[in-house]
């Protein structure tokens, strides 16, 4: 028996010994950008309920680098989920969470846990019940204290009643068995108390807030261009030039992926948000974050029109129109397949944008 209290040293799972997740742990963005090393990543370990569910959530996030669900805080040293569920342990379903600051600040991290649990239920979220589904967040680093205390506070905001959710460091974890290793992925149809779409709809809405989103993409110079350009992508990009309609191959693409400007490489628009609209070019209802997208008046040819350029490159891309599909939200951004590069679902962790493919169905 081992009782937990603040001064027994945590029992935490090494890389070595940690469950591996190759979706997250071989993402090319964080090598190509030096960032995945053991002196940048952090963890923190939160307690949602099922561990299932909250794995699932946290693990579609930019910036988690790999997840392990286990028991924390427990009164039994290497308890079993049958010790576990039978309320003797005092341990926590949890999950361990590697993230990468440098993408995801722990003030953000901790915003989407809160979506995942009803803070004000104790020992108790979803159908499950019991000391075992507590909610609570728990840190090996004493400085994240200050972080986690302040983003309850600002959570308790939100509610009358008073929060539950424990806060304190961690006293112990150990990894739960192997089949409730990221569960969900293996069982994509098993028990889920948490609704895992609203991670996409998370990040769509703070788009601005992740760091990863932020990263610099400068537009080379001219000559440059001329040189890696084709006449006709530079003369659409650098001269506001038109392809002629149902010329360009992206008019009939529709394989999930994203579009990145063709000039710096800045995401634009991805598929999921890509629709048929007959007008002979590549059509959207929106940018991947209105922010990548600038907007100008055209009065060219005798017309009155919203002209679109890149944010980065400020390569002209097309013109934005109020006759979109209603229910996609009214606007038609008619792009020139010419200024975009086609990057498919398969392809963007390669290429550096593996923290976009939840915006991608």
């Amino acid at each position: 028996m081992c009782a937990p209290s603040e001064t027994t040293p945590p029992k935490v799972n090494t890389p070595e010994e940690r469950p591996t997740n190759k979706s997250f742990t071989e993402k090319s963005f964080f090598s190509a950008n030096s960032l995945e090393n053991e002196e940048t990543l952090k963890e923190i370990y939160l307690a949602g309920g099922c561990f299932w569910g909250t794995e699932g959530y946290l693990r579609k996030l930019p910036g988690i680098v790999d997840t392990c669900v286990g028991y924390a805080n427990t009164e039994v040293e290497n308890p079993s989920y049958e010790e576990v569920c039978s309320g003797t342990t005092h341990a926590a379903e949890t999950v361990q969470v590697i993230y990468n600051p440098a993408i995801i600040s722990l003030a953000l991290l901790l915003e989407a846990y809160f979506r995942t649990i009803d803070p004000t239920s104790l020992n108790r979220q979803g159908n499950d019940r019991g000391t075992q589904y507590r909610t609570g967040i728990y840190w090996t680093d004493p400085e994240d204290s200050t972080t986690v205390l302040e983003a309850l506070a600002k959570e308790q905001t939100r509610y009358a009643a008073k929060l539950v959710v424990e806060a304190m460091p961690l006293q112990n974890f150990y990894p739960a068995e192997d089949y409730h290793q990221d569960y969900l992925v293996h069982n994509p149809f098993g028990y889920c108390h948490v609704n895992l779409h609203d991670a996409t709809r998370f990040i769509q809405e703070h788009q601005a807030d992740f760091a990863a989103l932020k990263r610099q993409f400068t537009k080379p110079s001219d000559e440059e261009l001329r040189q890696r350009l084709s006449p006709l992508e530079y003369a659409v990009t650098r001269e506001a030039a038109t392809e002629p309609s149902f010329s360009h191959p992206y008019d009939h693409e529709f394989r999930p992926g994203i579009y990145v400007d063709i000039v710096t490489g800045e995401p634009l628009f991805s598929s999921s948000d890509k629709f048929n609209s007959g007008c002979g070019w590549p059509a959207f209802s929106k940018p991947i974050d209105p922010e990548v997208v600038t907007e100008h008046d055209d009065r060219s040819y005798g017309m009155n029109r919203i002209e679109v350029r890149s944010r980065s490159g400020q390569s002209h891309l097309g013109h934005v129109f109020n006759d979109g599909p209603q229910e996609l939200g009214g606007l038609r951004y008619c792009i020139n397949g010419a200024s975009l590069r086609f990057i498919p679902l398969e392809s963007m962790d390669a290429e550096g944008y593996g923290y976009l493919k939840p915006l991608v169905k």
